[in-house]
């Protein structure tokens, strides 16, 4: 039986087994998963016999919608273990809208984001250096993104600085933000110093533009992140412009914790060993190494995934992985070949210019891009760039806005093609 495809290096697995079974290590982990959560057993009974190839993938798929439907208590024989767990702080828990309709509770144990964190930076040749040990780091991204540590309310500075960390904005659109509040989050981001930047790269290319206008340079940093949502080149060379900085990629959800990171821009993300066996699921046809992926987290106590399917594509390279977005955000050409935010960055034209854009289709033919920019751009040019890159017979109207509303979870996206059947 041939085996299922992975993200991950091989030797992570564990050593192959003979007679279609499954590696080692991977079958550990899928057994302990078991043990520790019910709701899979309910789902899939698993036999006592080792782990065939054609067994694992009898598995159903666990999504985020069936999740918030039977409800985070399902992982747990006894919730009132956790209850208590939430009293003398051994569990806490955070909740995350994402796409769904519903928000989804995600429990973890006391320390699980600290660790999975540090396990991420060591995986990035650029992080590596700030992992296990004090650093200062900045983050602005959407509230409740990054852990349940995010301010809810008008939080003064010191009561939003957690173990070196300064969580920077109070609400969810960079766009809304008013002139003072950009002045306060960027004296915040003077005095804290940080070596390390995170945020959104929405939320971090408007800093880049509040930083410029103000003259502020904060030459303390040495790496940013860009994580939560995805990010156009526009976004990494507005930010580089005001912090110099080696660019990470660094992609997961809150349910699920870090699972690739790479240089941004790069095309070489990596699955994160240590955190996750990331499970490689041909999508339409498998065309040009374009996967969905299924994630089984390791050595998770409190609400262990297998077989999660996160909505995420990415596709394979010779360095490694693209992330190419949601798969809702994926458009497809009438020939059907595929249309992501990576192929919209290289169609626009070299002296275009802005602090954030989205593609948006109206009709089935008709498209709006809109975009965010201190001066008008060739709209001819990029009009063309575009409809040549949608196919024949695409009409592309551009406009220019002074802003671009997020979703109601706060994330923004840089293509949507109209809902598919």
């Amino acid at each position: 039986m041939t085996a299922s495809l992975f993200a991950n290096d091989p030797l992570a697995l564990g050593e192959p087994a003979p007679g279609g079974r499954l590696p080692v290590l991977l079958e550990e982990e899928i057994r302990r998963i078991y043990s520790r959560s019910p709701i899979y057993g309910r789902r899939f009974p698993l036999h006592v016999e080792p782990l065939q190839w054609a067994c694992y993938r009898e598995i159903p798929a666990l999504s985020k919608r069936e999740i918030v439907e039977v409800g985070h208590q399902s992982f747990f024989a006894d919730y009132r273990a956790i209850e208590r767990g939430f009293a003398d702080r051994t569990f806490e828990y955070e909740s995350t809208s994402g796409t769904t309709s519903s928000p989804m509770t995600v429990i973890m144990e006391d320390g699980w984001w600290a660790a999975q964190t540090d396990r991420a930076y060591r995986a990035s040749a650029v992080l590596r250096e700030f992992a296990g040990r004090p650093h200062r780091r900045c983050v602005l991204a959407p509230v409740g993104c990054s852990s349940n540590l995010c301010p809810y309310e008008d939080h003064p500075f010191p009561n939003r600085y957690f173990n070196g960390t300064v969580y920077l904005n109070l609400s969810s659109d960079p766009f809304a933000f008013s002139e003072a509040e950009w002045d306060r989050i960027v004296v915040e981001l003077q005095a804290t110093q940080p070596e390390v930047l995170e945020g959104e790269p929405v939320y971090l290319s408007l800093l880049a533009r509040a930083a410029a206008k103000r003259g502020v340079s904060v030459p303390s940093i040495r790496a940013v992140i860009l994580t939560y949502g995805k990010a156009s080149r526009q976004h990494g060379r507005r930010i580089m412009e005001a912090f110099p900085a080696p660019q990470v990629d660094l992609y997961g959800s809150t349910e699920a914790g870090y699972l690739f990171v790479g240089g941004a821009f790069g095309d070489d993300s990596r699955a994160i060993d240590e955190n996750a066996f990331i499970e490689l699921v041909p999508w339409r046809g498998g065309a040009s190494g374009i996967h969905q992926i299924h994630v089984t987290t390791r050595g998770r106590e409190a609400m262990p995934l297998l077989r999660y399917h996160t909505g995420d594509i990415v596709q394979s390279t010779p360095a490694g992985f693209r992330i190419l977005g949601r798969e809702r955000d994926l458009h497809f050409r009438a020939d059907g070949s595929l249309v992501s935010a990576s192929d919209i960055d290289g169609a626009l034209p070299e002296s275009f210019s802005c602090w954030h854009y989205c593609l948006s289709q109206s009709g089935e033919s008709r498209w709006d891009f809109h975009y965010v920019a201190n001066r008008t751009q060739d709209h001819a040019a990029v009009e063309s760039a575009l409809s040549g890159l949608l196919g024949p017979g695409v009409r592309v109207n551009a406009f220019r806005r002074k802003s671009i509303a997020p979703a109601a979870s706060g994330k923004f996206a840089l293509l949507k093609p109209l809902a598919r059947a």
